[in-house]
């Protein structure tokens, strides 16, 4: 039987490391130091695994649960879970080196020797104060012209008309 949730928060340490089985595969691993870990046993391609799904109380035993559903599903269909995660890790990872903020700081770098120091200020000043705060952390792929658009009309919102026509 799953334990309770008042059984998961009374769960304290002892001598070793021990788990509260919850069904599934899934149990709960509680450390010598007291840390509560949620964890799912299953096996892929004839190896036993181990997938993390959170920590408690951050996790609760729900959310625990729709994640260890959500793995069994990819278990089901083939798919290790345990590499789905990795490969959606590297996805945002890649995600976040394509963002606009990254390729426009490396655009920045690139161009700025060649520029008056002043000149070059300004340029990052703007791309700073103007655009990152609204496209910085979105991949180059994801935004749309309406969007790049969006950014000179809010400088011309707040009356730098100058400033909207250099964007």
């Amino acid at each position: 039987m799953p334990p309770t949730d008042v059984e998961v928060r009374n769960a304290r340490p002892r001598d070793k490391i021990y788990r509260l089985t919850d069904g599934s595969g899934m149990y709960l691993e509680v450390s010598q130091a007291g840390g509560k870990y949620w964890r799912l046993k299953y096996r892929f391609a004839g190896k036993e695994k181990r997938l993390a799904l959170g920590v408690y109380p951050e996790v609760s035993a729900k959310e625990a649960r729709t994640r260890r559903d959500e793995a069994r599903k990819l278990l089901a269909n083939g798919i290790d879970p345990g590499i789905e995660r990795k490969v959606q890790r590297a996805a945002t990872v890649e995600r976040a080196a394509n963002s606009f903020e990254a390729v426009a700081r490396e655009w920045f770098a690139r161009h700025a020797p060649g520029w008056v120091k002043t000149h070059a200020d300004k340029i990052i000043a703007r791309l700073e104060k103007d655009t990152f705060p609204w496209l910085g952390g979105r991949a180059i792929a994801e935004i749309k012209a309406p969007e790049v658009l969006a950014v000179p009309r809010r400088v011309e919102g707040r009356g730098a008309l100058d400033t909207a026509h250099r964007r």
